[in-house]
């Protein structure tokens, strides 16, 4: 028989679940620890078996401790605290084999890189990357890949079978679609989906690394750990030089291919897997992204074209098109150096980048930012409500728009889309201001807040292992914000705040 549920017993659940995708996580660590040993690094093979032992140990303590309560049912704001929590929880375990390994200044340092893999950022404070061990990098890139679908979601489709609450947990990382009508069966679906992306862009990948000289199994791990990126929007890259270090359009072109792609909506990419394939052309989503898209590109050439930047369409496209359309997927990938976006880009093309950052990509997906799906809503309530004004009552018909199916736009929609993109621009202007107080220049502060609350990566060189650590933890509280959306990191404040209240 359950425990009774009353207010002593919410966080026995909440720690159980936390419990469950802490196992998770350090069940994973096996998959870098092998490769360690593969490459003879036993070193780091060694941090790995220490850091997993521990992590699975934290995670069995509390599944065991807490078993009596894994069915008791969650309510929105348990469901949601459990993917805040978990999130948070995560990022200090994971975080151990960053820190045993050397490669970090300091565990902040560490923690950091963690959450900016998890919620698919890109920024980075490791220390000579081009050094790194084949087993770190495993390990950065497959916590970016598990971010981008999601921790919780990763446990609901391998460690659970039916939850109570299950879809308060999903909702609580940022996404709301049903692939099926089952939850498991949805995280199930987009784990299927992204594996099945997986052979194919590590094979595309892997191909065009040896094209470009590299031995086969170098090219094979280059290829697996961008397309980890690439198709979750995240931005690492096992060197520092990041895209730029490969100097290849083919591997630019394979990258834009799967980061755009990855930018989608899980549900589209359901719809034109199970046939319906007119979802490209009729959904919302690729409307507004094709609109801004196209703004955004004629916005930056203007600005490039203005100061001479790049002499010709080659240089343009690879320079100036791949930079924005990797900030507005919120993929992070560069093929320039970071500091010529400050010193040769000029005001009007990086106005535009900072405006690509924000808006990102597609709900329910790997990509960050606005979304382009509140932006179509907004945009449609705005027609709406300028109709309802200028036209007699009798003419204004109701307003739709095609997002998988027809959906009437109620005012609570409308409000809920605007509502999370002033928080995203409060978030914003926060990091702006952080940047500024810490003694950075306006441009280059909005511009990097731009990129940690887009969860995008791109930077203009201030992101360093020297920047204060207040402007450190600011980043990291908000890429964390930022990716799982707010509404589940309230909750997990406001549950927080109740506890202290009570004693």
């Amino acid at each position: 028989m359950l425990p009774n549920r009353n207010h002593e017993s919410h966080a026995k659940p909440i720690l159980y679940f936390i419990g469950v995708v802490v196992v998770g996580l350090g069940s994973l660590m096996g998959i870098p620890l092998i490769v360690a040993a593969l490459y003879g690094e036993w070193k780091i093979a060694v941090d790995f078996a220490l850091s997993a032992s521990a992590t699975l140990l934290l995670g069995g303590l509390l599944m065991m401790a807490f078993r009596a309560y894994r069915k008791q049912r969650l309510g929105w704001g348990e469901g949601m605290t459990v993917t805040a929590a978990a999130w948070f929880v995560g990022m200090l375990v994971c975080a151990i084999p960053y820190s045993l390994s050397g490669c970090y200044n300091s565990y902040l340092d560490s923690c950091f890189d963690v959450m900016s893999g998890f919620t698919t950022t890109g920024l980075t404070l490791v220390q000579d990357m081009d050094h790194l061990s084949n087993g770190i990098n495993m390990w950065r890139h497959l916590l970016t890949f598990v971010g981008g679908q999601g921790m919780v979601v990763l446990v609901l489709t391998v460690l659970t079978r039916g939850v109570s609450g299950a879809y308060k947990m999903y909702v609580g990382e940022g996404k709301d679609e049903r692939l099926m009508p089952n939850v498991v069966h949805t995280a199930r679906s987009i784990w299927q989906i992204s594996l099945i992306y997986l052979g194919l862009g590590t094979l595309c990948l892997w191909i065009a690394g040896m094209a470009e000289g590299l031995s086969a199994d170098r090219a094979f791990l280059h290829g697996l750990w961008i397309f980890m990126s690439a198709w979750s929007t995240g931005g690492f890259a096992p060197m520092s030089q990041n895209i730029l270090y490969y100097h290849s359009a083919l591997y630019e072109i394979i990258t834009i291919v799967f980061f755009v792609i990855g930018s989608f909506n899980f549900a589209l990419h359901h719809a034109v897997l199970t046939g319906h394939k007119r979802e490209l052309i009729k959904n919302v989503e690729i409307i507004s992204f094709t609109v801004t898209v196209t703004v955004l590109t004629l916005l930056v050439t203007l600005g490039l074209m203005r100061d001479n930047v790049y002499p010709g369409a080659v240089a343009m496209f690879r320079k100036g098109f791949y930079q924005l359309i990797s900030g507005h997927t919120t993929t992070g990938f560069m093929s320039i150096y970071a500091r010529q976006f400050y010193l040769e880009w000029g005001d009007v093309a990086l106005f535009a980048m900072i405006l690509a950052m924000l808006i990102g990509g597609s709900a329910c997906s790997t990509a960050g930012g606005f979304k382009g799906l509140r932006m179509a809503v907004i945009f449609t309530a705005f027609r709406r409500d300028v109709s309802r004004v200028a036209l007699p009552e009798a003419t204004v018909s109701v307003r739709k728009y095609h997002h998988i199916r027809d959906v009437v736009l109620d005012d609570g929609v409308a409000r809920s889309a605007l509502l999370i993109v002033i928080a995203y621009i409060f978030t914003f202007t926060l990091g702006t201001l952080a940047g500024m107080l810490c003694g950075y220049p306006f441009g280059m502060s909005a511009f990097e807040a731009a990129s940690v609350t887009g969860n995008v990566g791109l930077s203009i060189g201030l992101t360093s292992a020297a920047i204060p650590w207040a402007l450190k933890a600011v980043y990291v509280v908000i890429m964390w914000l930022a990716r799982l959306e707010f509404m589940s990191i309230l909750a997990l404040a406001a549950y927080v705040a109740m506890k202290v209240k009570k004693k």
